[in-house]
């Protein structure tokens, strides 16, 4: 990979390449709605986390459509007051994350709980710029019949006052309901991709999730990426990309940034420190003895890829042809 800064003669990706810690000072803050992209243990934008935690933020807003890893370190270090998800786990190495659980059950966060749909159709909408988007999922279901947040609650936190609205269906007669879901427009959303073009074209490989939605959505886009090549080598074959540069606000280049979330084609999830970290999140002690090493106790991302080792990342490197580790231990 050529140096991000000699790239096509243009340092900087027209100077949206920056610093893991430039871009959660530029674009992260306090109290934010922030939507994180991935799903479960693949993709998710785990060194954009790392340094959230590291710069201490606090009160953010999580909107997401089915996270792990990403939404459980936030949670378990103290930076998230609210969350709106379908779903936050980490398959079979969490069927729902550990500290997060922890967090509902102590009462330390709000959360509203949407379906998969249901939170794909509200990041839609916002990449539509429309107010509300309508569907049929999660009629006669305590989806549509429960609401996490209460009327004063989003009142004081300027959210939408319902969690939803049901109404007969102004086109087939009032025997025939539907389901209006606000959309979402976070202040930020963060993604990981395998590539990003010298022009800031980017590329994910696989399932992209609600990551397009979500960027199409967000007042700023932030891409984390395993490496920045020549956007003539992406024009080879356009259909393959996913994000034009003008939607992209920053561009960080962090190889191994999704650890130990998987990301398509590089690298697979690691199971070694995902049982690891299902261990330590179980106890409260354990846990801030691991944040501590882990992320506190680390200057950036380059010391955690150094501390995770060569040996490590040689096992879970990816085939180039199916994408993922063959032969890697997985239980």
């Amino acid at each position: 990979m050529t140096p991000p800064s000699s790239i096509g003669g243009k340092p900087g990706i027209g100077g949206k390449l920056t610093s893991l810690s430039e871009a959660v000072t530029r674009f992260a803050h306090d109290g934010a709605q922030v939507a994180l992209g991935g799903f479960t243990i693949n993709r998710n934008p785990m060194a954009f986390v790392y340094e959230m935690v590291r710069q201490r933020l606090r009160g953010l807003h999580l909107v997401a459509h089915s996270n792990g890893q990403a939404l459980d370190t936030l949670v378990g270090a103290g930076c998230v007051s609210r969350i709106e998800v379908a779903y936050g786990g980490n398959g079979r190495f969490a069927p729902t994350c550990i500290r997060f659980r922890k967090a509902v059950e102590r009462g330390e966060i709000a959360v509203e709980d949407y379906s998969n749909y249901q939170m794909a159709l509200r990041f839609l909408a916002g990449a539509l710029n429309v107010p509300f988007i309508p569907t049929k999922s999660g009629l006669h279901t305590d989806l549509v019949a429960r609401q996490g947040f209460s009327a004063q609650y989003r009142a004081a936190n300027g959210m939408p006052d319902q969690k939803l609205v049901v109404m007969p269906d102004p086109f087939d007669g009032a025997d025939d309901d539907v389901v209006l879901l606000p959309a979402l427009k976070p202040d930020l959303a963060v993604v990981h991709a395998q590539s990003v073009g010298d022009d800031g074209t980017v590329r994910i490989k696989g399932l992209t999730f609600a990551d397009l939605e979500q960027a199409k959505a967000a007042a700023a886009v932030v891409v984390t990426c395993e490496e920045i090549v020549p956007a003539a080598d992406l024009r080879l074959d356009p259909d393959q990309n996913a994000l034009p540069p003008f939607l992209v606000d920053a561009v960080v280049c962090v190889p191994y940034g999704a650890h130990p979330t998987a990301c398509r084609y590089f690298y697979d999830y690691d199971p070694s420190f995902l049982n690891d970290y299902r261990r330590v999140a179980r106890d409260d002690e354990a846990w801030a003895a691991w944040l501590a090493e882990w992320v506190y106790g680390l200057a950036g991302h380059d010391e955690y890829v150094a501390r995770i080792g060569a040996e490590q990342l040689a096992r879970i490197k990816a085939d180039p042809v199916r994408g993922y580790a063959i032969g890697l231990d997985r239980r």
